[in-house]
């Protein structure tokens, strides 16, 4: 019941944030589109990998089913797919977001990065905030090569699909150029300023978006566990009532035989 309504909240929020992420996006592959290719954007740059940051998004608490031993799971497979020498040589740094994600990755030591992990309890877009502009610098000063994020997407209260997005750097849109005789924009103060200013904000929107998918995700998931515990205990009731019943049936009928064998007895005598 409490998670039924969390859930609302967290679903509104969701809802109301996909429209303006995906707005956002809209206008930036717009804007790319009429701008030159000489401008630089340093949050593309491809280069060797030689350290990865890995963002694992779960929950504070558990009794959630498989919510978060799936993100356990999903992080644990990409190292050992991807980044499994890099590992091996602590080049790999885990950025937990979410107490479980803590707990799980200090029991096996890794390399973690824990001055996030505790954004759920007073989860806003400033606090995200900082936690994105950590990954951002991280790789504009070279600190990281790759950072990958793993979450939860919420799809609906029942369905939750665990999902790795390339963070950075970011994937190259892809540019209709043709939509430069469509578009008529008045920029300013000028185009490469303003497409630097928007691509660190639509980083930051997502990476809060990443957010509230796992959150609306986690309340699904644990009013889908909850619900199952119920009806798995109502299921182990009746058994323990038949069983009992069947008992006590038992033990009534050698108690019959018993007297009736006694009666028989004396009568026999």
């Amino acid at each position: 019941m409490v998670s039924a309504s969390k859930l609302r909240r967290a679903q509104e929020a969701i809802m109301k944030m996909r429209p303006y992420s995906e707005r956002l996006s809209a206008i930036l592959n717009n804007l790319a589109a009429s701008i030159d290719d000489s401008v630089e954007n340093p949050f593309t740059e491809e280069r060797e990998i030689k350290n990865v940051l890995i963002v694992s998004i779960s929950s504070d608490r558990g009794l959630a089913g498989a919510f978060n031993s799936n993100i356990g799971k999903a992080v644990i497979n990409l190292i050992n797919e991807k980044y499994f020498d890099l590992h091996k040589s602590g080049k790999v740094t885990i950025l937990p977001i979410g107490k479980k994600s803590f707990d799980f990755f200090s029991r096996r030591n890794h390399k973690l990065q824990d001055q996030y992990y505790g954004l759920f309890e007073n989860l806003n877009f400033n606090s995200v905030r900082t936690a994105a502009e950590f990954a951002m610098n991280g790789f504009l000063d070279h600190k990281y090569d790759k950072v990958e994020v793993i979450y939860n997407e919420f799809k609906n209260v029942a369905t939750q699909i665990v999902r790795t997005y390339q963070f950075l750097p970011i994937i190259p849109l892809a540019v209709d150029k043709s939509l430069k005789t469509n578009t008529n924009y008045i920029f300013e103060p000028s185009q490469e300023e303003i497409f630097k200013e928007l691509i660190p904000k639509s980083l930051k929107v997502q990476f809060y978006k990443f957010i509230l998918e796992s959150n609306a995700a986690e309340h699904g998931a644990r009013m889908t566990a909850m619900d199952k515990a119920t009806e798995n205990a109502g299921d182990i009731l009746k058994q323990l009532k038949l069983a009992y019943n069947q008992t006590r049936q038992a033990a009534i009928t050698k108690e019959i035989l018993e007297i009736v064998g006694g009666a028989e007895a004396l009568n026999n005598a």
